[in-house]
């Protein structure tokens, strides 16, 4: 079967990625794998790199990029945030505070999702569209947690968390912080997870430490956690 697009450089391009599937590879492996000669396999993979679709692991063999992970994450944010009106509301209706859902966008984290803490008092407003440092924050700690590990190690190069916090996050399952964004607030986040099981989303509850107190996962890390599993299971029932 003629699998040609007819454009040879994007068939190509394919072919690179459809070979890092399987695992990292080196260029020779890439060459046996595609046929391509020699040139040509590392011209489009360095390429490939440049729009990080194609990355490097430690010992400098080629692998699936992260952008691909990111645009596999936007095919589905429809259902995301089809699940995510009802579920947020959920969770501020149970926690009392506003409650966001954060994606990755390179190196910021965006704002998808948000409902604001009902009545009046003090609350943590953080607008849909709103770009966050991933240096600080519950949401974070939990979308930098679970990266391969050269991401992860040049994500704390400048956070003001450590290795070790993301490791407790991992352990628990899910991340807060006091004082870390902004001064004065906290938040617990958890992950979602995509059809693969990979965490493409974090979901935040937030709001003054008047309320949250020091350890604001006491309060809140069930409703957070809660809220992640129903959001990985409205993308689990949509994917494949």
């Amino acid at each position: 079967m003629d699998n040609s697009s007819g454009v040879g450089v994007l068939d190509k391009a394919v072919l690179v990625l459809s070979a890092l599937e399987a695992g990292p590879a080196t260029l020779a492996q890439l060459v046996s794998a595609t046929s391509l000669s020699r040139p040509t396999a590392h011209r489009l993979a360095v390429a490939l790199e440049h729009h990080r679709l194609v990355d490097r692991d430690l010992q400098g063999r080629f692998v699936l990029g992260a952008r691909l992970g990111e645009l596999a994450a936007a095919a589905g944010e429809d259902r995301l945030l089809a699940a995510a009106g009802t579920v947020l509301a959920q969770a501020r209706d149970t926690s009392g505070e506003s409650v966001q859902l954060y994606r990755r966008q390179g190196e910021a984290r965006v704002c998808v999702a948000a409902v604001e803490r009902p009545g009046v008092g003090l609350r943590d407003s953080v607008p849909v569209g709103a770009s966050l440092t991933m240096l600080a924050g519950s949401a974070a700690q939990v979308l930098l947690a679970w990266e391969d590990p050269e991401r992860l190690h040049r994500g704390l190069a400048s956070a003001s968390f450590t290795a070790t916090t993301l490791a407790g996050v991992r352990r628990r399952g899910w991340a807060q912080s006091v004082g870390e964004r902004e001064e004065g607030v906290g938040s617990v986040s958890a992950p979602v997870r995509g059809p693969s099981g990979r965490v493409v989303a974090a979901v935040s509850i937030s709001g003054p430490l008047q309320r949250l107190g020091r350890q604001p996962g006491r309060l809140h890390a069930e409703t957070v956690v809660a809220a992640g599993e129903r959001l990985t299971e409205a993308l689990a029932s949509g994917g494949s």
